[in-house]
């Protein structure tokens, strides 16, 4: 799986990298059909302490692309977040898929 990362507003992270490409390792294992990862990482000026640090992910896969995003206080719990949205829809493809 080829996995992008653009930065906007942020400073690029080999750690925050090599977390996310981990997560999304995970998913592969479970979901081989995934071609492409793009993921985003932004930024925002929030009033609210909880929010501000925004991870966006798309999949490619057969079928639409797949895209959730999260903001939370870190960039680590916005990833977490993030993937978990992730795994839920291809749980969701999959099934449809098998049904064909």
């Amino acid at each position: 799986m080829n996995i992008n990362f653009e930065y906007h507003g942020v400073k690029a992270s080999n750690r925050l990298e090599i977390m996310a490409a981990e997560k999304l390792d995970k998913l592969l294992l479970k979901f081989d059909f995934v071609v492409r990862a793009d993921v985003f990482f932004k930024k925002e000026n929030t009033s609210e302490s909880e929010t501000g640090m925004k991870c966006s992910i798309r999949l490619s896969s057969p079928g639409p692309r797949l895209f959730a995003e999260s903001s939370k206080s870190s960039f680590e719990a916005s990833i977490a977040d993030t993937v978990i949205d992730l795994e839920r829809q291809l749980i969701k493809r999959k099934a449809k898929m098998k049904t064909h």
